[in-house]
C-alpha cells in the first residue's frame, strides 16, 4: 500500500501535479477532437495492394536480448506487437524484455519517401530508437492517447499495463512517469489490467480485468474508477478481458475476452446491447470499422477474423483467413484509414489484406521469416510498420541459428505501398 502510494506521488508530474497534467491532456483532447472533425474532409490516399509494398526501414538487433552475465545478444527477445501513434510522427513497439520502444519516422519519409532505398535486411538497423520505457513485467497491453499530437507535448502520452503493476502512463517526449490508474482486489492488493483503452474522446481509460471492465477518469489518477460487472443476466463474458474497442460513431465499445466470447455495450452506462459466439479460441482482438457498422474480431488457436454487423447480429458477415489456428500469441489486425481494407499478419509471416466489402482477399507479402503478430496503417500516409517474433523454445546454439538466418526474424519494418491521391 505504501510502496504503491509512493509511486503514485515519484509519478506526479512538476508545476501542479499529476491531476492537473492530466487535466490539460483531457482538455487538450476536446480541441484536438475538434480539429479531427475539421479534418474529416482530408483526402486519404487510395493504396494499390497489386504492387508490393517498399520495405522503408527495419529493425531487428536493437531487439535483441542482452544476457546480464555475458553482456551478449541471447536472441531469446521477440516482439508482442506495434501501433502507429495517431498523429503518425512515431510508432510504438511492444516486446518480451518488458519493455516499450518508441522510433520516430524520419523527415524523409514525409516528402520523397519513394526515392528512400530498400532497408537492408541482416545489417544494421536503419536507426535507433528514440527512448525505452521499461516496465518491471510482462506488458499485457498498451495504447496511444487518441488526442496525441507532436505540437502539443502537453497530449504525447500513452499508457501501459503489466503484470502486478498499476496502469502507467508515460511521457511520450522524454520517458517519464506522468502518472499512475490503480485498481485493488479484495485483499487491497494491486490488480493489474489485462487490456487498456482510451475511449474515443480521450476523458476515460477502459480497463478490463476478469468479468469486469473499470473505467478511471483521465484527469484524476489514482485508484479512484467505476466498476461494472459484465455478467448482468448471465449472458455477459465469463473470463479475462483481453481487448476493448469503440466505435467511433455511435457510442458503443466492444469487449473481447478468453471466453471466446465479444459483447457489445453502451458505453455511457455499460449496458450490454449484443453477445456474440463463434470465435475457437479466446478472443485476442476487437476492432471496429471506420463507420461503425461493423465489427472485427481474432482469436488465438484460431485462423478467423469474423466479421459482424452489429446492426444485426444474427450472423457472421464473413471469415478472413490467416494463418494463426495453432498459436495462444495475440495477432493484431488493422483497417486502412479510409476503412476499405484489413491486413492482418500470421505465423506464416505473411502479411494478408481483404476488400471489406465483400472479404475478398485482395493480395499478400512476406513481412518477416516468422510470425508477423503485429500490423499498423499509417493515419494519412501510404505507410504501414509490422512486427514479428515468437517464443522459441531449444539449446542456445538452436537460438543463435535462428539469429544466423537473416534477420528477418524477430524484427519490425516500415512499409510503403504504392497509391495515388483521390479527388
Amino acid at each position: 500500500m505504501a510502496a504503491a502510494e509512493e509511486e503514485e506521488a515519484a509519478a506526479a508530474p512538476p508545476d501542479g501535479g499529476a491531476e492537473s497534467e492530466s487535466a490539460e491532456i483531457s482538455a487538450e483532447g476536446v480541441m484536438e477532437g475538434e480539429e479531427r472533425e475539421a479534418a474529416a474532409e482530408y483526402s486519404w490516399p487510395q493504396l494499390h495492394f497489386d504492387r508490393p509494398p517498399h520495405r522503408l526501414y527495419h529493425f531487428a538487433r536493437q531487439f535483441r536480448s542482452v544476457a546480464p552475465a555475458t553482456g551478449s545478444g541471447s536472441g531469446e527477445n521477440f516482439l508482442k506487437g506495434v501501433k502507429w501513434s495517431p498523429d503518425g510522427s512515431s510508432f510504438l513497439t511492444s516486446s518480451d524484455d518488458n519493455s516499450l520502444r518508441l522510433f520516430y519516422l524520419p523527415e524523409d519519409a514525409y516528402g520523397g519517401a519513394e526515392h528512400v532505398a530498400e532497408a537492408a535486411v541482416g545489417g544494421e538497423d536503419s536507426y535507433g530508437a528514440f527512448l525505452q520505457v521499461n516496465e518491471g513485467e510482462p506488458v499485457y497491453d498498451f495504447c496511444w492517447y487518441p488526442c496525441m499530437s507532436l505540437s502539443d507535448p502537453a497530449t504525447c502520452v500513452f499508457a501501459s499495463t503489466s503484470r502486478d503493476h498499476p496502469i502507467h502512463l508515460w511521457d511520450a517526449t522524454g520517458g517519464e512517469l506522468r502518472c499512475t490508474y490503480r485498481a485493488y482486489d479484495a485483499m487491497d492488493e494491486i490488480a493489474a489490467a489485462l487490456s487498456i483503452s482510451f475511449n474515443s474522446t480521450g476523458s476515460k481509460l477502459f480497463a478490463g480485468y476478469n468479468k469486469a471492465i473499470r473505467v478511471f477518469d483521465v484527469h484524476r489518477p489514482g485508484r479512484d474508477f467505476e466498476q461494472y460487472s459484465l455478467l448482468k443476466g448471465g449472458e455477459g463474458p465469463t473470463g479475462i478481458i483481453s481487448s476493448i474497442s469503440f466505435s467511433p460513431h455511435n457510442g458503443m465499445l466492444a469487449v473481447g475476452s478468453y471466453s471466446q466470447t465479444t459483447a457489445v455495450y453502451a458505453e455511457s452506462n455499460m449496458e450490454p446491447l449484443y453477445v456474440l459466439h463463434g470465435q475457437l479460441g479466446g478472443v485476442t482482438q476487437v476492432l471496429f470499422s471506420k463507420d461503425g457498422n461493423y465489427l472485427y474480431t481474432g482469436g488465438r488457436k484460431d485462423p478467423y477474423i469474423l466479421c459482424w454487423d452489429i446492426r444485426n447480429t444474427v450472423d457472421i458477415v464473413y471469415k478472413l483467413y490467416r494463418s494463426a489456428d495453432t498459436t495462444n500469441q495475440r495477432i493484431y489486425f488493422d483497417i486502412e484509414p479510409c476503412g476499405r481494407h484489413l491486413a492482418t499478419g500470421g505465423q506464416d509471416g505473411m502479411v494478408h489484406v481483404y476488400d471489406l466489402q465483400g472479404g475478398q482477399w485482395v493480395t499478400g507479402f512476406q513481412a518477416a521469416a516468422d510470425t508477423v503478430n503485429g500490423f499498423s496503417f499509417h493515419p494519412y500516409l501510404p505507410f504501414a510498420v509490422t512486427s514479428s517474433g515468437h517464443r522459441r523454445f531449444g539449446m542456445q546454439d538452436e537460438f543463435e541459428d535462428e539469429l544466423n538466418m537473416g534477420g528477418d526474424e524477430n524484427c519490425c519494418s516500415v512499409w510503403m505501398f504504392s497509391s495515388s491521391q483521390e479527388s
